[in-house]
């Protein structure tokens, strides 16, 4: 058993119980990206995609995402989040798009789950809305960038 989950007498998991937890400001950012073709890069940046904005809607997305991420993920606790930040910026390096969220929270639990959910959720809407132009998307590398508060204090990805 992790400090993560806990099981009752039947084995059944129970989400954990925070209250004994200090209040504090707790943050979190996330990253991950789209890799696309060059000209899927150009048609989103030119507005031509048949959807529509691709980065406003993926970046709302990811907002809408981070405020339901308890009701998406069993166990984690529901959050009054006090801000989401989603960034989608083309990148014609890799190419495509770099997707980024920023969460905060004072509470008693942290917010990797919702920034993470955020990232996940504005690249999945991103690759849907140019789906018919590039079969051939990848979503890579979504990880915690960085987070901070809470009981273990600070951490940020090497």
């Amino acid at each position: 058993m992790t400090n993560l989950t806990h099981l009752d007498a039947a084995g059944e998991a129970n989400m954990v119980d925070v209250s004994a937890k200090d209040v504090t400001s707790r943050s979190a950012i996330a990253e991950g990206a789209v890799v696309m073709l060059p000209e899927t890069v150009e048609l989103i940046r030119q507005g031509d995609a048949k959807k529509g904005d691709v980065l406003g809607t993926a970046r709302l997305a990811g907002i809408m995402a981070a405020k339901r991420t308890h009701e998406l993920i069993p166990l984690c606790h529901p959050l009054l989040i006090s801000k989401v930040k989603v960034d989608c910026i083309l990148d014609e390096s890799l190419p495509g798009v770099r997707v980024t969220a920023e969460v905060k929270v004072s509470s008693h639990t942290g917010v990797e789950m919702e920034a993470l959910t955020a990232v996940s959720v504005a690249c999945l809407t991103i690759y849907d809305m140019v789906k018919a132009a590039d079969r051939g998307m990848r979503i890579e590398n979504i990880r915690l960038r960085m987070k901070s508060g809470g009981r273990s204090g600070h951490y940020e990805a090497p």
